[in-house]
């Protein structure tokens, strides 16, 4: 890679330290494992780089309180990876909800899975590589900026499938009951064939929004109102294009990133109650949280799609599923 690209130069995970103190970047993507993301975001916010962060933002809300203080600290830039902050068509379907095209929405419903592979690094570290930190906080993110609003309540349960080998749970269905009596309804799993898509329940009409969580794909919604049938594809964009333009423009601007480490706190501490709900099989209750402003169209990044990688562009990895 440092070859095809014309790096300077290039460091491996245990020379991170080295390469903070060399100083020959500006901000650091983080995309390692979940668990460790603290490991490399707090040193480098508190070496005073900027910092993208790979979401779940970490997997425990102690560690990203952690994060969010050496944060604020060193007053670098720190932002967690919401591609889909920036994404036209997914903005454009939430303000359309928000503006009460389907009335009041009521009910949520998302499924997001794929078939993992067993021998892949999610399969080896129990709830905190599995489907509810790595998919799940699409649906979670999604509901929560279409209701504008935090849950106050989880219920989840889950199942290990029998022709898996794998020590966690699955598949598991998350129920989440926001304020004025919404509910948010989410299945995600490890155990079945690649599907991706959510459908909104309002007083005046409904819309089904597939595919929609994959990155760099074109965007689709079917949708009806009082009876009245209506559809639209969007073209394809680069996700990740836009959202480390937003990312560049915070840093030379001086603003603070929409998806900061509040808002990647939020999800977390939501998949924490899902993962104790598990664990006790009790309803857990979320206490309120201040009001925050949602992800909207000014934040709209539309980068056309390049060229796609193919297994032979990649290093060392290979697809999950």
């Amino acid at each position: 890679m440092s070859k095809k690209y014309n790096l300077k130069k290039w460091y491996k995970y245990d020379q991170f330290s080295e390469a903070l103190k060399e100083g020959l970047f500006d901000a650091v993507y983080i995309a390692t494992p979940n668990w460790k993301h603290k490991e490399f975001a707090l040193p480098a916010l508190e070496a005073g780089y900027h910092v993208l962060l790979e979401k779940p933002m970490e997997i425990t809300e102690e560690d990203c309180q952690e994060i969010i203080e050496a944060q604020k600290k060193s007053g670098a830039k720190l932002m967690i990876g919401y591609r889909l902050h920036f994404e036209p068509a997914t903005l454009e379907i939430y303000e359309m909800i928000r503006s009460g095209k389907i009335g009041d929405p009521r009910a949520f419903v998302a499924k997001f899975s794929q078939n993992l592979k067993e021998d892949n690094h999610r399969a080896k570290h129990g709830f905190d590589g599995g489907p509810i930190p790595d998919m799940g906080v699409y649906p979670i993110n999604g509901v929560r900026a279409i209701f504008q609003d935090e849950p106050i309540e989880v219920h989840a349960f889950g199942f290990k499938s029998p022709d898996k080998k794998l020590d966690f749970h699955d598949t598991v269905s998350v129920v989440l009951r926001f304020p004025n009596d919404r509910t948010a309804t989410m299945v995600l799993s490890y155990a079945t064939q690649f599907v991706q898509g959510y459908y909104v329940m309002g007083t005046k009409g409904d819309i089904e929004v597939s595919p929609c969580f994959q990155e760099n794909i074109a965007i689709s919604y079917k949708m009806k109102i009082e009876g009245e049938g209506y559809s639209r594809d969007f073209k394809a964009y680069d996700h990740f294009a836009g959202e480390t333009e937003y990312f560049s423009d915070c840093i030379i601007k001086n603003e603070e990133p929409e998806p900061n480490g509040d808002e990647g706190l939020r999800d977390v501490r939501i998949v924490c109650a899902i993962k104790r709900a598990l664990e006790t099989g009790q309803v857990q209750k979320l206490p309120e949280l201040p009001k925050k402003t949602y992800t909207s169209k000014k934040l709209i990044r539309s980068i056309a799609l390049g060229t796609v990688l193919g297994p032979n562009d990649v290093v060392n990895c290979e697809a999950p599923g």
